[in-house]
Parts: C-alpha cells; sequence; structure tokens
C-alpha cells in the first residue's frame, strides 16, 4: 500500500468521524468521537448553508465604542479570536466571562471562501474551528482571556484535543493587533516556563485572517441543550 493511499483513507475515515458531529441530533455525543454513544431523539438533518462572514462592520463596531465611552469605559471594544478544539465548549467558557459582550463560533486560517462545517470536515480547506469574540477591555483583559485559553484545553497536543483529531482542532491564537500579538507570545512563553504543563505549548500565533461564522445551529450549542461540557465519558 503507497504512502498517498494510506493519507487518503485516513483522511477520509477522520471526515467520517467529523461528518457524524454535524447532525444536530447527536446532542450527547458533542464533539467524542470515540465513544460511539449518541441521542435518537431529534432531527438528523444536516445543515447545508455554507458559513457567512461574521458582520462587524465599522458603523456597528463604532456605535459599541461611542456605547462602552457613554457607560464610563476609556477603552473601546476589542476582538478576540481563539481556537482549543471543538469550538462549542471553547464558546461555552469564554460566554460566561463577565466582560464578553458576543461570541461567534465559525472558522479562521484556511484557503477557501464561505466554507461549510462539512467543507471543514470533509475536505482540507486549512481552517481551524474558533471562537471569535467582542470584548470590554475595560471589564476584562487580552491578558485574561489569555490565562482563559490555557485552562480550557491542553495547548501540548497537535492537531487534536482528546478525541478529536484533525487540523481544524489545533491550538491557536489568531492576534488582531501588534499588541495581542506581544502579549500572546509573552504568555505562551510564561506558560511554558511555569512548569503547569509536561510537554512543549504546542500552540500557534499567527496573524487573524477573514473569519467565517459557522452555521446557526453551531452557535451557543452546549447552552441552548443546558450542557457543560462537548465530551461525554469514556465508559
Amino acid at each position: 500500500m503507497t504512502t498517498r493511499t494510506i493519507q487518503s483513507r485516513t483522511r477520509s475515515l477522520m471526515a467520517l468521524a467529523c461528518f457524524g458531529l454535524a447532525m444536530p441530533a447527536l446532542v450527547s455525543l458533542g464533539c467524542n468521537q470515540s465513544s460511539g454513544q449518541a441521542s435518537a431523539s431529534g432531527s438528523t438533518t444536516v445543515a447545508g448553508d455554507s458559513a457567512k462572514m461574521t458582520d462587524r462592520t465599522p458603523d456597528k463596531d463604532q456605535t459599541k465604542n461611542t456605547q462602552s465611552i457613554k457607560d464610563g469605559g476609556d477603552k473601546p471594544m476589542e476582538t478576540a479570536t481563539f481556537g482549543g478544539g471543538c469550538f462549542w465548549g471553547v464558546e461555552l467558557a469564554f460566554s460566561q466571562q463577565e466582560g464578553v459582550i458576543e461570541t461567534d463560533v465559525g472558522f479562521m486560517g484556511g484557503s477557501k471562501d464561505e466554507p461549510s462545517y462539512k467543507d471543514v470536515c470533509y475536505t482540507d480547506t486549512g481552517h481551524a474551528e474558533v471562537v471569535h469574540l467582542t470584548f470590554d477591555p475595560n471589564k476584562i483583559s487580552y491578558d485574561d482571556l489569555l490565562n482563559i485559553f490555557w485552562r480550557i484545553h491542553d495547548p501540548t497536543q497537535v492537531n487534536r484535543q482528546g478525541p478529536d483529531v484533525g487540523t481544524q482542532y489545533r491550538t491557536v491564537i489568531f492576534y488582531h493587533s501588534d499588541e495581542q500579538r506581544d502579549q500572546a507570545e509573552a504568555s505562551k512563553m510564561a506558560m511554558d516556563a511555569s512548569g503547569k504543563f509536561k510537554a512543549p505549548i504546542a500552540t500557534i500565533i499567527e496573524p487573524a485572517a477573514k473569519f467565517w461564522k459557522a452555521e446557526d445551529y453551531h452557535q451557543d450549542y452546549l447552552k441552548k441543550r443546558g450542557q457543560t461540557s462537548c465530551h461525554i465519558p469514556n465508559i
């Protein structure tokens, strides 16, 4: 068997596992690809609409910035983007923080325009699953967000988080300014030196690219279902 054949079969198996997660009926399964258990209730229709680029126009951002100043804040709203495995759980963790104004899940860092969830799962688009958030730096700092990011996933794993395997699950920080880049690099260095992790941190730090919002049913997925985690125990 040639190396190309092995790689092709490996990608096909990963795509099939990922596509299984795209079915809204798999509520109890979440992002876990190893248990093989899922709820039989609910619709099994896969949303076929392509992901849409987030609507963050200058006018909308300016309105938020002005409101922040009116409310007594001296800094405008900012944007941050993180990838730490399945975006359901990452979004839930950030959405619960005071000072995080809005969260969207979607894709960044790939080569295809308007990728759907199926595209990212089935083909090599190069995108990472990310959480794209708006935060009030008067209430929560970017350093605070970085500290949360390190806690809610394992940054030493390469192209995977637990049972979720694939480049779309890579650990990545997409920075939106030189200041964010410097803070992210300093934070990563400090975490590596802290000894909190048994292996080197594998998180990639790169400039933010175009953000493509995932299908509607992915947004606030766990919150809408009253779940606190996208993984279920392996039995």
